[in-house]
């Protein structure tokens, strides 16, 4: 359950204001804060004092007495039959309280959230303060500002957002309470971004009215045209002789192209289906002549040119001219086909409909002229050879890149055991079936102060002195690790500092993984993964922030994407019942933290960075340094 009542009850005197939630009755609250007054009364000092003069053999410890309740913030559970739990803030002499239930309802599981009754006494406090103008809050300034602290606290119990409080505060020395409590509303909805229904419900009852009138309109298309549209519709129906047309030229398309041609069985017939007049007497010309359509010439005024005179634009225009130079055949026929001159292009005089072209000896032609199908090994070698270009080409040399590995174990705080593990690697040019010459240069591993011990492999490089060393290798597909080292303990460095601490109080046990990342790392960390190995399977587990819990291997899980260098330290909290009825196992209760991460930067995390033998000399390049975790566990 939320926050059942707050309170506002001065260290001396009677209780200055009560308000509660509408199912909880002001009696139960009463007797909560009676109870509260009883409970820090009686660990008061005063009463501790009067328990040491009235014992026989008074203790220097009891002698100093100590008020628990006196502290700025806290919590307690009170009462006998009914038990709450009573959050608390002093401010100056005022005591701003909130009850809750007190969550000893095993059977049920039921469980409140302190997190928002704390919430909601901060939010109680900032009305105070604001109210009495000032951390000098006394009865008398509170019953000054009694109304408006009734109301804003009422809006507070039931819960408001931070930037509706901060509105209410900012009005509470106005001029009216109903401004202060209604306008916060209105206010939030400004700062959000929001429109008020006010504003917009012109807008959909003119949307929905628009909507409703045009469902309700009907309209009718004139006889006219009704018959257009019937008259178009005829036009595009296809008719029972087109449809014989398809049909015949689909049945010729499958044809036996073996098959003789239906020419031979036509009888001869002029060109262009022209017919022969059986009259063969008739010989008047006018009547072979009547067909022809003769085309009128022009007037003899159009083929004369026409003189322009206006300024720039001088000269004949228009007529017709026939040439007179005299040019030669061959120079006509070469002119057309210039590239600015025009010329007898055959894609001008094709249609659209594509001409099926005869295959002669039913496509037996082509064998020999078309290409062979391609095989599968013959596409993967080519997506091989592909994929090799594509990395000849991004890679521009031989690259080297160094992996680090880093373990370490944490008991609480302290480092117990640190070890890292390094080896560097070397990426060549792909290997090229025509055969490559091997791959050899000289470079010079520096920053090795802190290196424990080395190890080459010694049929690929040869150490010359001075931290510099000689390769010479084949072409290989895979990284090719030639050197490995490890670093001495006290110099290597922790990319992240880990702490694992749990607590038991009654049932309820507690566990609290806190981390901090390296300030000089060469990268932020990516991926990591926070793993707790729980000692039990939980019922009910309340974690902080989410996590993902595995019941078969009993873990829980966090997952954050990235950690800078230089970040805030982090806090992962879980807590969960366990079983009371053997003591025993409650105390043997262990759990284990595990962490994975990884990095790739341009810097390694020892430090050691890899150089040309002679500088300026590029015989090598230097790839992206990865560093990730090994072992790295904490309990």
């Amino acid at each position: 359950m939320s926050c059942l009542a707050l309170s506002l009850q001065p260290t001396n005197g009677p209780d200055v204001l009560l308000q509660t939630r509408e199912w909880f009755p002001p009696s139960r609250a009463l007797m909560a804060l009676s109870a509260f007054r009883q409970t820090r009364l009686a660990f008061s000092k005063q009463a501790q004092s009067a328990a040491v003069l009235s014992s026989s053999d008074p203790t220097p410890s009891d002698a100093l007495g100590d008020d628990p309740l006196a502290a700025s913030s806290g919590q307690v559970i009170v009462g006998m039959e009914s038990r709450y739990r009573v959050v608390y803030r002093l401010v100056n002499s005022i005591y701003v309280l909130a009850i809750t239930t007190a969550d000893e309802n095993v059977k049920d599981r039921i469980v409140n959230n302190v997190f928002e009754c704390i919430t909601i006494v901060n939010q109680a406090v900032s009305v105070v303060v604001t109210a009495c103008r000032g951390v000098d809050v006394t009865p008398e300034k509170l019953s000054k500002k009694y109304a408006e602290i009734y109301m804003a606290l009422d809006i507070v119990l039931r819960g408001v957002s931070s930037i509706r409080l901060a509105a209410m505060l900012a009005s509470m020395h106005g001029e009216s309470i109903a401004k202060m409590v209604h306008s916060a509303a209105n206010t939030e909805n400004k700062i959000r971004g929001a429109e008020t229904w006010g504003s917009l419900e012109a807008q959909s009852v003119e949307h929905r009215t628009g909507v409703e009138s045009f469902f309700k309109t009907s309209f009718e298309l004139p006889p006219e045209t009704l018959q257009a549209g019937d008259e178009v519709a005829a036009t595009l129906v296809i008719t029972g002789t087109e449809k014989e047309e398809k049909d015949k030229v689909e049945e010729s398309e499958e044809k036996d192209p073996f098959a003789a041609s239906d020419r031979i069985n036509k009888p001869e017939s002029l060109v262009a289906e022209f017919k022969r007049d059986k009259d063969k007497g008739n010989s008047d010309i006018s009547k072979a002549l009547a067909g022809l359509e003769v085309s009128t010439l022009p007037p003899a005024a159009a083929s004369q040119s026409t003189h322009i005179g206006v300024e720039g634009f001088e000269g004949d225009y228009g007529g017709i001219e026939f040439s007179t130079d005299g040019s030669t055949l061959r120079e006509d026929f070469e002119g057309i086909n210039v590239s600015w001159g025009g010329g007898l292009d055959a894609s001008e005089y094709l249609g659209t409909k594509k001409v099926k072209k005869d295959e002669g000896l039913g496509g037996l032609e082509f064998l020999e002229t078309s290409e062979p199908p391609k095989t599968e090994a013959a596409e993967e070698s080519a997506a091989a050879k592909n994929l090799e270009d594509v990395l000849v080409n991004k890679m521009k040399g031989p690259e080297l890149y160094i992996s680090e590995i880093i373990s370490a174990e944490f008991r609480e705080s302290l480092l117990s055991r640190v070890g890292m593990m390094g080896t560097i690697y070397l990426m060549t040019m792909p290997p090229n079936p025509n055969g490559d010459k091997e791959t050899e240069f000289s470079f010079k591993v520096d920053g090795t102060s802190g290196i424990k011990r080395l190890v080459m492999q010694n049929s690929l490089v040869s150490c010359l002195g001075n931290g510099i060393f000689h390769l010479k290798t084949a072409p290989s597909k895979e990284p090719i690790p030639i050197i490995k080292y490890s670093l001495l303990p006290r110099l290597t460095p922790l990319p992240l500092r880990v702490r694992l601490v749990q607590s038991l109080s009654g049932t309820l046990f507690s566990v609290m993984l806190q981390y901090a990342p390296f300030p000089d790392m060469p990268a932020p960390l990516t991926n990591v993964t926070f793993v707790l190995k729980l000692p039990v399977d939980p019922s009910l587990v309340k974690v902080s922030p989410k996590a993902v819990l595995n019941r078969s291997e009993k873990e829980l899980k966090w997952l954050i994407e990235e950690i800078p260098p230089k970040g805030k330290p982090g806090r992962l909290r879980a807590r969960f019942p366990v079983d009371a009825s053997d003591e025993s196992s409650i105390d043997e209760l262990e759990v284990v933290g595990y962490v994975k991460f990884s990095a790739q930067g341009t810097r390694s995390l020892s430090g050691i960075s890899l150089l040309p033998a002679i500088e300026g000399n590029r015989d090598f390049y230097e790839g992206y340094h990865k560093y990730a975790a090994g072992t790295y566990i904490c309990n």
